[in-house]
């Protein structure tokens, strides 16, 4: 599904078809990043009104998981698995040619919209590690010649 433009209505409308669930926090920012790409400042004091839940409270489940996004992403995401075994295996190396290339730092975007660069803290490929994913294309025992072709 292609992001929208935020829309505080269209948001409005998302939280409430996920009120009446149990814990519907999550679910309601999971629908709200698959409709915009990502969840929207303005969405905090919707989703605190609606839950009755403090507005810190609601930035701090957003703040404390790494897949929520506060802005648009790049048309690209690459996510590059910095966790033990990846780094074992030169993960390190990947995100330092990565930020080289792309001219990026992990978490951000380029100015161009073209990619964004994060690192995840486990893919579940680790005996194919390194790994990293682009664009959700799972991709293991990458070198940065390899990464590159998958880029291209």
């Amino acid at each position: 599904m292609t992001a929208i433009d935020w829309n505080a209505e269209r948001a409005r409308a998302i939280i409430e078809s996920h009120r009446a669930l149990r814990g519907a926090l999550l679910p309601m920012l999971h629908a709200l990043q698959e409709e915009f790409g990502y969840v929207d400042q303005a969405a905090v004091p919707l989703l605190a009104a609606a839950l009755n839940l403090s507005q810190a409270e609601i930035h701090g489940v957003i703040s404390f998981y790494h897949e929520f996004r506060q802005s648009r992403s790049g048309r690209h995401v690459v996510k590059v698995c910095v966790a033990e075994a990846c780094q074992a295996r030169g993960s390190d190396t990947l995100v330092e040619h990565l930020k080289a290339k792309l001219g990026l730092d992990l978490g951000q975007t380029g100015s161009d919209g073209a990619f964004t660069l994060e690192a995840v803290y486990c893919l579940g490929n680790c005996a194919l590690g390194p790994s990293a994913l682009v664009d959700d294309r799972l991709l293991g025992r990458l070198s940065p010649a390899r990464l590159d072709g998958a880029l291209a």
